[in-house]
């Protein structure tokens, strides 16, 4: 079934994922952002952004790109691919964070961003929600060695929703904002920064 289809209720009754609101960050560090990226925010304010579309361009991707730039490209962005991992989880996603293995494929999903619809952000979660599912199991089938948690995200652009996948579904009861993007900014380098430690992790006990 497409990820767009499932509610909250389907999920914990067809895969036993119950959901919680949760205080999911403390303690976060602003990051300021580079006048790179403020230069093509303020470009996106003088022009009629109205779509997902548009968001997506013009705000989502610049932010993304200046995290990745930030992390000495530990990740790669996939725009628009589908992850299909069975008939139960399959579809388009807006954008998938994936680990940069250097494959031409999907190889090592870790956050998985939706675009809200009809700019109304509670509607993506439940297809957020089930994205994470997606991404958790599609690692599973590849063996990939992680700490098994996966992050997700819904955005209008402005308004942003943050989520974490582990033996449930938590979503975070704090929306962040465009408006203030130094705080933003942080939670995303709060995600990456738990995946890189929990990669060191792995490493060490690989052999």
């Amino acid at each position: 079934m497409s990820y767009s289809k499932y509610t909250l209720l389907q999920i914990e009754e067809e895969f036993g994922l119950k959901n919680q609101v949760v205080n999911l960050f403390t303690d976060i560090d602003e990051i300021e952002p580079s006048d790179w990226l403020l230069n093509l925010l303020q470009i996106a304010k003088e022009l009629p952004v109205r779509s997902e579309k548009a968001k997506s361009e013009l705000i989502v991707m610049p932010i993304l790109i200046e995290m990745r730039n930030r992390n000495n490209k530990y990740f790669t962005i996939y725009s628009g691919d589908s992850l299909n991992v069975d008939d139960k989880l399959n579809g388009e996603c807006d954008f998938i964070i994936s680990k940069d293995t250097h494959t031409f494929d999907i190889n090592f999903p870790i956050i998985q961003i939706v675009e809200a619809k009809k700019n109304d952000i509670e509607i993506g979660v439940p297809q957020c929600a089930a994205q994470m599912l997606g991404a958790k199991k599609y690692n599973e089938k590849r063996g990939n060695l992680s700490n098994n948690i996966i992050y997700g995200c819904v955005t209008t652009g402005d308004d942003w929703i943050f989520m974490r996948l582990s033996d449930k579904i938590e979503i975070d009861d704090n929306k962040y904002y465009l408006g203030n993007l130094k705080q933003l900014l942080g939670i995303f380098q709060h995600i990456l920064n738990n995946f890189k430690l929990s990669d060191n992790y792995d490493k060490k006990n690989r052999y």
